[in-house]
Order: structure tokens, then C-alpha cells, then sequence
């Protein structure tokens, strides 16, 4: 792999692989021109690398070279990849590698939909390579989804080009360094132009990447504000996990998952689905980390992110990661998504933490700005009551105590039903603190086993989690 000290333009990277003979492939692109292959082609010595430049624009001619899409969707990642499927099939089928020994084969794809006419819609798409590291071996795959920000067609255009050159430069140049190719697609772009919000390394090379670790760089590299990972570990798109769908989420560090955390969803989501046209099959259950709190050390320590993902997929929940410190900021990523209802449930400190006018000084509207985007939608925060390890007090939404210049607001929310009471909970469960267990657990004392679901406990124990080791069990 070649290293740079100095980031490289578009031009020159492309020239750079147009100089490499044995870096050879296709470059098919859909929805907004070449502008990928157009860097390839004003670089020079472009002869050697670019076996192929297609834009199937019209719909007619697309299907009949890479078939009809069921559901009628172009813009998809089911299109991309028989887009790649196509290409590379005829590309090794047209070229005798006899007469090219060492060539290192790819192709490149985007399709995607730049804003339409009256700006209401900024555009999205779905970009990915195939490429061979060594030639004969196996192809790698890099697929990334996109998302729009300028309000131009042609800044658009001109921003996908240069992502695509960033992405094949980086798939042969930073191959052995998935953080690096991650990084090196902002090369002469910014975060204010374009947004990518999942992205899915695979292939023999990628084959110990853990591609849950590439979601966490795109949310702390500012790349994304969030990115959400199935129970089984794989990154999908909160578009297609959310759209139209009722949301129901959970806000926790889950270091680790106690009985409290699986109480205080399971009992929200059971007042939840008893809101009008919510029902299990049109309804999301989101459990979230947000960056801030992995960044509580000071560092993101990713095996400890990888420990709580572990556990909330063994329990067969699906993780979302965010940037979003604030409570109104996650509901409002919502309602990108969909206009259906929104659940959040929260215990009492959380509420509390949300009613401190502090927390919005960085909004022109204050915390009545914040409230409307937290408020908004059929919005309802559903409240796990709480007993004060030190006092012993039970606090729950009558008699928490706000700040006496929100109190009328507060009592409005509540009078509302936009903030109601978790009645049916585990009274057993308000004494586990997650604190005094990771303590515990750490510190090898016994018993800390029954604060959580046994499949979880024992999980800490065989993988030597959260700072357990395997010799509290010998001792």
C-alpha cells in the first residue's frame, strides 16, 4: 500500500490509477451522468485502466441489461449489486488474462436520484466497488449509501464524482486499512456536501472486519449522525429500517443489560402497542448508544462497543449508534424517516436532564425550539419510575421536581399524556444499579449474576466482559 503524507485532488489520484497497468475495470453509473469515469478520462493514460464507461439512463435500456426491479425501485442496493453482478460477469468474460498477467480486475457502480425540481427531495444513491487485490483471487466488495446536502444538481454531480474516485483510489491504496478508506472518502469533500450513513465492507480481505466498527467511524468521524446494525451484526440503512414505521426506542449505555433496561422497554412497549394504529408488524424497537456516552473514558474503547452490541444482538435487539446528546435531536432523526408515532422510554433521571434549560443555550429558540422538535408527531415519552440509592425516595412523573420556571410547561406535557407513567414494572428491578453491578463484576464479587437475563451473564463470563476475568470463576 502507498502512503501519503498530503491528501491527494480527484485528478491526481485518478491519474495515478490510469498509471498503474495492472489496475483495469468498468465504470457503470446511473441517475446523475459519468462523473466518476469523467475524472479517469481528463487524468490522461486512461486507455489502460477503463475497459468500459456505461450510463444506462433510461429505464428501458437498464432493465434490458440488468434485468427489472420487483418493487420497482432503481435507486436500491438490490440494483447496485446486479449492477456489479453484470459487469465483473462480462468483464471476465471478454478478457483473455493470458494477454494481461498481473491485472487486478473492478468495477464501479453508483445509481442514484440527485434533488428533484421544487428542492423539497436533496437526492440519496447507492455507490460500491468490486475489485480484486491480487489477480485470479476473489473480489472484495465496498458498498456505501449516500445522501445528498447541496441544493444544486450540479454540485451534486461534481460531489459524487470525487466520492467515486476517492473510493476506488481507496480500495487499492488503503486496502489492509478499512478506517483509512473510510476517512479518505471526505478527500476534498465535506460533511455539509454529502452524508453517508451505512456502509458494508466484505470478501476475503474484509473477512475480520467487523463491519458494526466501520458504522461507529462513520458516526465519530462526523459522517453520519447515526447508524443502525441488526441483531446478527450487519449495517443497514435507517431508511429502509424505518420508514413508515411506528419507532419505539431506548436510550442506554447498556454496560452491561440488566433486568432494569429489558423491564423498562418491554413495559413502555406494551403501553406503546396500545396506541392507535401500532401493532408489531409496523412498529421498529430501537435500543441506542450514543457517542457521547462511549466517549465517557475519554475514548472509544471498541471492544467495549463491541461487547454491548454483542449482548443487545444476543437478545435479539436492533442497535442504533448516534451522535445525538440530546433527547430532541433522536426524535427529530426520526421524522426523516416517518410520520407515524414515536416511543421513547426513559427513566426518571433522563426525563429530569431533558427539563434543564442549560441543555439548549446553543438553540436560538431555547428549550421551547427543542420541545417542538421533541414534542412533535404523536411524540410519547413513557417513564420507569426510580428509588434513590441514597435516600431510598420513589420518584416517578407526580412527584419529580423540575424547574420551578418550567413547571407550567412540564404539568402541560403531562396533562397532554405526552409524558405518562410506567405502571406495571418489577418493583424488585429499581434497586439494580448499572454502576454498582459493573463494579461487581470487575471487582469479581459474587451475586451481581441475578441483576440480569442468564444468557447475559453468561455471555460476560465466557467472553470476559466488562472487566470480568476468567479467574473469579476459578477462585
Amino acid at each position: 500500500m502507498l502512503s501519503h503524507k498530503q491528501v491527494l485532488t480527484p485528478r491526481q489520484k485518478a491519474l495515478q490509477i490510469n498509471l498503474n497497468k495492472d489496475i483495469y475495470g468498468t465504470f457503470s453509473e446511473i441517475g446523475a451522468g459519468q462523473e466518476t469515469v469523467r475524472y479517469f478520462f481528463r487524468a490522461g493514460a486512461a486507455s489502460k485502466t477503463i475497459a468500459k464507461a456505461i450510463s444506462a439512463y433510461d429505464k428501458e435500456v437498464s432493465d434490458s441489461i440488468y434485468g427489472k426491479e420487483p418493487d420497482n425501485r432503481y435507486v436500491s442496493q438490490a440494483r447496485l449489486h446486479k449492477m456489479l453482478d453484470h459487469e465483473i460477469e462480462l468483464i471476465e468474460e471478454r478478457i483473455d488474462r493470458s494477454n494481461c498477467s498481473g491485472r487486478k480486475f473492478f468495477s464501479y457502480a453508483n445509481t442514484v436520484t440527485t434533488i428533484n425540481f421544487n428542492k423539497t427531495f436533496k437526492g440519496h444513491g447507492w455507490v460500491g466497488i468490486r475489485f480484486q487485490l491480487h489477480e485470479l483471487e476473489p473480489y472484495n466488495e465496498i458498498i456505501l449509501h449516500v445522501r445528498f446536502h447541496e441544493n444544486d444538481t450540479k454540485l451534486q454531480q461534481e460531489t459524487l464524482g470525487i466520492l467515486g474516485v476517492n473510493l476506488i483510489y481507496g480500495s487499492f491504496f488503503y486496502s489492509d486499512n478499512p478506517k483509512k478508506i473510510i476517512s479518505s472518502l471526505y478527500d476534498e469533500l465535506s460533511t455539509d456536501q454529502i452524508e453517508i450513513d451505512m456502509i458494508n465492507f466484505s470478501g476475503p480481505d474484509y473477512a475480520a472486519v467487523d463491519n458494526r466498527l466501520m458504522s461507529l467511524q462513520l458516526v465519530k468521524n462526523g459522517m453520519a449522525d447515526a447508524a443502525v446494525f441488526e441483531p446478527n451484526g450487519k449495517n443497514v440503512l435507517p431508511a429502509d429500517e424505518l420508514y413508515n414505521k411506528n419507532i419505539f426506542a431506548l436510550r442506554g449505555s447498556f454496560r452491561p443489560v440488566t433486568h432494569v433496561n429489558i423491564d423498562m422497554c418491554n413495559q413502555g412497549l406494551k403501553m406503546f402497542m396500545n396506541e392507535k394504529k401500532v401493532n408489531k408488524e409496523n412498529t421498529k424497537v430501537l435500543f441506542e448508544i450514543t457517542l457521547s456516552n462511549l466517549l465517557a473514558s475519554g475514548e472509544i474503547n471498541e471492544q467495549d462497543f463491541l461487547d454491548r452490541a454483542d449482548v443487545l444482538g444476543k437478545l435479539g435487539y436492533t442497535v442504533l449508534i448516534s451522535n445525538f446528546s440530546e433527547y430532541y435531536r433522536l426524535v427529530d432523526y426520526f421524522s426523516r424517516f416517518t410520520t407515524e408515532r414515536i416511543g421513547i422510554s426513559m427513566g426518571v433521571n433522563n426525563l429530569l436532564d431533558i427539563f434543564k434549560e442549560g441543555y439548549y443555550n446553543h438553540l436560538s429558540g431555547g428549550i421551547m425550539e427543542a420541545f417542538g422538535k421533541l414534542f412533535k408527531q404523536h411524540m410519547r415519552i413513557y417513564l420507569y419510575p426510580y428509588v434513590d440509592q441514597e435516600t431510598g425516595q420513589f420518584l416517578n412523573s407526580e412527584n419529580l421536581k423540575v424547574n420551578e420556571s418550567l413547571k407550567d410547561l412540564y404539568k402541560y406535557f403531562k396533562k397532554n399524556k405526552r409524558i405518562v407513567d410506567i405502571k406495571d414494572y418489577n418493583e424488585s428491578y429499581l434497586r439494580i444499579y448499572g454502576k454498582q453491578i459493573l463494579t461487581q463484576i470487575a471487582s469479581g464479587k459474587n451475586g451481581w449474576e441475578i441483576n440480569m437475563p442468564n444468557e447475559v451473564a453468561d455471555m460476560i463470563k465466557e467472553k470476559g466482559m466488562f472487566g470480568y476475568s476468567v479467574d473469579y470463576a476459578i477462585n
